[in-house]
């Protein structure tokens, strides 16, 4: 998708994620086998060149020896070390946490931080939800999940007047984390939400006391479906399914945050399940997506071997009833310029979830990028499958031979002697109505496109729009929005500035004046309605700060909301685009569980909007941003 990280030559400091453009030469190359080294092989490799340092910006080994090897984990999985950590395999970065850390529980979260009464009661018909990615995912176990992101005027309580008016009501911090990229559930009064350090929080919506945590295996950025349990008495016990990021996927009893079974979905060490899952009919569809691209960076790395897919697991028991590869088994197609193995074809992840057209019984879903040579003909496009056996029913593929990796920063892709533009799909098709009645399949891309297909001609394209510039940190990133009237689409179109200042160790910066941008188009025939310019950021705004807005944007009766990198979540006029709420979340705040908690920029779930309040996560340091560990609750005064 549009991740970019890197080891690092100097250990003076941590710095943030690159662009591939500006990657440095790596340190050591990461094994071309997909073996773990012994903890201490790798802390030698790795990490002794800075933690034997005697240096206050770097803790000195004997001070990791005193961490708890869980945090130490969490850091080099999803904290202050992920540049320097995701080109290394995880059972690499298992191993030297285990070398370095002590056995000791990274702590649970304090007693003072729970309810009072911390039972969960979920109704059989909930008054307001937002389950899932989109408010339509189906509370009810449908499923019938159009993935639109428009919040009833009923479920969403809150009118334009209202949202003028929205004051924080709490914060709540996640402790030990430099990110809060997770997609809060909200049914009635209860929040569930992941965390980068692989906690399940529910909580109360009115106060933000926990009542139960979950650990997964790993970090946990996908939305979190709810669906009754169907061996249980009719809305008495329902289930939570979610997947990490290290390619397990979890079914938790809501009620108590018991384990009811777990899935290790795909196998690959660079596995990430980024996208949230979608439900029908007692099945749950999980899109699979993975980092690999980034680690074809070190050009001792043996690229690639990843293939994208989406798996359907029986919800009652996880069994997997069908999986759906987009590439074919990648074979040795060649040897790098170092007499590294190529492989290919790879590539191909699904990073978003999956949309449910229960009439024809077919699923949607759209696809990244190649990571290496050959091409093929499902990577970039939108893909039927059907829901029962997982076959393919067709496929709209709109960029072809889009091969990208972080290999492509020399100018080489692996494998093939040209690097495609790395225009993939990382946010859902929406299946919508116009106001006309046409059913239409709509798809943001990083090409800075919209596109409208007909479900009914086998995705046949019947328009398309530009909105961004696009690129790989460019164009419709997470998600837009629509009432079937209009389609609201934000864009990311991060621009970097080369480092002026010798002083500096990062290589690179964000533009803070560049970037952004808020789109209405009129989902019938495609035309601009309005557009938004981004609000560059102001004068001694802190460094990552960028008008981008990469983040999925929400929508509700005369209000569209979006966030930015900048920090702000705002809210916009549907009919004109007009500023009608706009809130800094880049500072300190209070927390109701007593966590220390920094907002930062926003990225990737953005807003979610029930039952008169609005939720939001703050804290996103990739691709060079702010980073921050708070989960922020607003309403009406």
């Amino acid at each position: 998708m549009h991740w970019c990280l890197k080891i690092l030559p100097r250990c003076d400091t941590v710095r943030p994620m690159k662009f591939y453009s500006f990657l440095l030469p790596l340190v050591a190359a990461v094994a071309p086998v997909l073996t773990a080294e012994t903890g201490d092989a790798v802390y030698q490799k790795r990490c002794s060149g800075c933690h034997e340092q005697t240096s206050d910006r770097i803790p000195h080994r004997e001070a990791l020896q005193k961490m708890p090897s869980s945090r130490i984990l969490r850091t080099l999985d999803s904290g202050a070390m992920m540049s320097i950590a995701f080109t290394m395999s995880r059972d690499d970065r298992m191993a030297v946490a285990s070398f370095l850390g002590t056995t000791a529980s990274a702590g649970a979260p304090p007693a003072s931080a729970f309810c009072a009464d911390r039972s969960v009661k979920l109704a059989a018909t909930p008054a307001a939800s937002w389950n899932g990615w989109s408010p339509d995912g189906g509370a009810s176990g449908s499923g019938a999940g159009s993935n639109s992101r428009f919040q009833t005027g009923d479920a969403a309580r809150l009118n334009i007047d209202q949202v003028r008016g929205l004051k924080l009501k709490w914060a709540f911090g996640f402790d030990g984390d430099v990110t809060a990229f997770a997609a809060p559930t909200v049914i009635d009064n209860e929040v569930f939400v992941g965390s980068a350090a692989g906690l399940i929080h529910a909580m109360r919506a009115d106060s933000g006391c926990l009542q139960w945590v979950f650990q997964a295996n790993g970090p946990v950025r996908s939305s979190i479906l709810a669906a009754p349990l169907l061996d249980a008495p009719r809305g008495t016990r329902h289930t939570l399914l979610f997947g990490d990021m290290t390619g397990w996927f979890y079914s938790v009893e809501a009620e108590t945050g018991k384990l009811l079974w777990k899935v290790h979905v795909e196998m690959h060490d660079s596995t990430r399940l980024t996208g949230g899952p979608a439900m029908h009919d007692g099945t749950v569809y999980i899109p699979v997506a993975s980092w690999e691209e980034t680690r074809a960076g070190d050009a001792g790395y043996a690229c690639c071997t990843f293939r994208g897919s989406v798996v359907a697991l029986r919800i009652s028991d996880g069994k997997q009833l069908w999986k759906t590869y987009m590439t074919g088994v990648p074979v040795e197609n060649g040897k790098s310029p170092r007499g590294t193995a190529n492989f290919g074809p790879s590539g191909v992840g699904v990073w978003s979830a999956p949309t449910v057209d229960a009439k024809r019984s077919l699923l949607y879903i759209a696809t990244g990028d190649n990571y290496s040579a050959p091409a093929t003909d499902l990577s970039d496009a939108v893909v039927a499958l059907d829901m029962a056996t997982g076959k393919i029913a067709w496929s709209r593929q709109v960029s072809a031979a889009d091969v990208f990796s972080a290999a492509c920063a020399g100018g080489v892709a692996s494998g093939t002697t040209a690097c495609g533009p790395d225009f993939d799909f990382g946010s859902s098709p929406i299946l919508t109505r116009s106001s006309e009645g046409r059913e239409l399949i709509l798809a943001g891309q990083k090409s800075g496109i919209v596109w409208a297909l007909d479900p009914a001609k086998k995705g046949e394209v019947v328009w398309q729009t530009r909105v961004g510039v696009g690129g790989t940190n460019g164009g419709v990133q997470w998600g837009m929005a629509t009432d079937g009237q209009r389609v609201f689409a934000a864009v990311s179109d991060i621009k970097r500035l080369r480092q002026t200042n010798p002083n500096d160790p990062r290589r690179s910066l964000l533009d803070p004046k560049t970037g952004g941008g808020l789109t209405a188009l009129r989902v019938a025939d495609g035309k601009q309605e309005w557009q938004v310019a981004s609000t560059p950021c102001p004068e001694g705004a802190p460094l990552g700060c960028s008008p981008s807005q990469p983040g999925a944007v929400s929508e509700i009766p005369g209000v569209v909301f979006a966030s930015s990198t900048d920090g702000h979540i705002r809210a916009y006029s549907v009919e004109s685009g007009k500023v009608l709420w706009d809130y800094n979340t880049m500072k300190d705040f209070d927390t109701v569980n007593g966590i220390k908690a920094r907002g930062g920029s926003i990225d990737g779930p953005g807003a979610v909007v029930v039952n008169g309040m609005v939720f939001v996560n703050s804290g996103y340091p990739r691709n060079g941003g702010v980073p921050g560990n708070v989960l922020l609750a607003f309403g009406p005064e």
